[in-house]
């Protein structure tokens, strides 16, 4: 197969550059240091292809697999020539051309079906996957099609889910919270059950209210105490997770099954504070650090909370409405936004002049609804959009990485988990996951 005018066809239509192929990978995946002669016009395929050779040169057993290619911190996406022409670098000296796996999913798993539009997903625990779906049940999965719990409660579609961080580690209840269209947050604790025939049937241990409307989404603070929440009648609001705890309006209900047996115990909780200030519905929260919450609004805004004082710190105005928001990048300090357009836009607010993003990628063909960092990467994010796709991202060029085209309806959400897959939930009623993802 002829990829991108394969290396024989190349050579005889462009002229020749010296190059020395680099890598910060181990072996088996270092070539010869030694520097080489290439045809100008080869792409990043192309690269590929010669690397590949290069590597089974020296191993006859080598499997072969894609690469990416950076030239002074960028990644190369147009033919050699081209791109020293762009950034007016010399072709007459070696050329240092370093290398990295390129960050591609390798598999696609089975996806999980759930009964309604997947409308939330949390990957930040390696143990579970967390879904929130409009059938008005949370889900607890252990890997692809393997559903261990069932969170029953809401009277609503779940809109957003969340893990929180143990307290100690290896401990062996997970907490963790659902929001819902019925106006209340719920908190359960998920058990260490190895093998199950069927799912197991909870109830939440905490119900938490003050909202007036529709929550629409909710972040666990960094320590793991609080929760905080946002809603269609444009308010935060935090709230304590101890079931324990005594500040707020908290009440003991006493259910009871159908057979007689007593339920455990499910206490209510008030909101502690309430953060006012934006004027339509509060469509995405982060809570990064400690003191500070991050919500972004279809009012347009993105907004900086100071959790001590309850004010605003950064007012920024986007023009247009803000869908999803996610802190991460450059010493978690970027600010990256998707809303109702294709553009996914990305601010660093310690720079003057921070109504100006300092990237915007725009690939996908409608809203945005989901952006979201690697936690161990200051390059690379994942979006989810209305046009039914999933993307990869990597600063460092303006394309995406990879396309993942895995549901067949809008996506509605989606993570990253254990560092090396991607996982989304559409309108398509489905968990996907995507595995096999060498992030660097």
């Amino acid at each position: 197969m002829d990829i991108d005018g394969g290396i024989g066809a190349a050579e005889e239509s462009s002229r020749q550059m010296q190059v020395r192929f680099v890598t910060k990978l181990k072996p088996p995946y270092k070539v010869p240091p030694n520097s080489i002669a290439i045809p100008s016009n080869l792409t990043r395929f192309g690269l590929s292809v010669l690397v590949n050779n290069l590597l089974q040169a020296d191993n006859e057993d080598w499997k072969t697999e894609p690469f990416d290619f950076l030239i002074d911190g960028e990644l190369v996406r147009m033919s050699l020539e081209e791109f020293l022409l762009a950034k007016g670098i010399s072709a007459e000296k070696v050329l240092e051309i370093e290398y990295i796996k390129a960050v591609a999913p390798r598999k696609e798993e089975e996806p999980s079906l759930h009964d309604d539009w997947v409308s939330a997903v949390d990957g930040s625990s390696d143990r579970f996957i967390l879904t929130g779906c409009y059938d008005g049940f949370g889900r607890i999965w252990r890997n692809p099609g393997n559903c261990t719990h069932i969170l029953d409660g809401h009277s609503g579609p779940v809109t957003s889910v969340c893990f929180f961080k143990p307290k100690v580690e290896n401990v062996d209840d997970q907490i963790v919270a659902t929001a819902s269209k019925d106006r209340t947050l719920r908190l359960w604790k998920i058990g260490a059950e190895q093998s199950l025939d069927q799912p197991k049937r909870i109830s939440a241990f905490k119900i938490l209210r003050g909202h007036t409307a529709a929550v629409q989404s909710i972040a666990a603070q960094p320590s793991g105490d609080m929760v905080c929440s946002g809603s269609w009648d444009c308010t935060i609001s935090l709230y304590n997770i101890n079931a324990s705890d005594s500040e707020g309006d908290i009440v003991s209900v006493k259910k009871r099954r159908k057979d007689g047996e007593d339920r455990e115990f499910q206490s209510e909780g008030e909101a502690l504070s309430t953060l006012v200030g934006h004027t339509q519905c509060v469509s995405s929260v982060v809570w990064p650090q400690h003191e500070t919450i991050y919500s972004a609004s279809w009012d347009h805004s993105i907004r900086r909370w100071d959790v001590e004082t309850g004010k605003n710190s950064l007012n920024m105005f986007c023009g247009k409405v803000i869908n999803c928001l996610d802190i991460g990048g450059e010493s978690s300090a970027l600010i990256a936004a998707g809303g109702s357009d294709p553009i996914l836009q990305i601010w660093d607010p310690r720079k003057p002049g921070t109504l100006s993003p300092v990237f915007q990628f725009s690939s996908h063909n409608s809203w945005i609804s989901s952006c979201k960092w690697h936690n161990k990467s200051w390059f690379h994010l994942v979006t989810a959009s209305y046009d039914g796709k999933v993307m990869l991202w990597d600063l460092r060029t303006a394309w995406p990485l990879a396309v993942i085209d895995t549901h067949k309806d809008k996506v509605l959400c989606a993570d990253w988990w254990k560092d090396d897959s991607v996982i989304s939930g559409g309108a398509d009623s489905k968990l996907c996951i995507s595995s096999g993802i060498p992030v660097q």
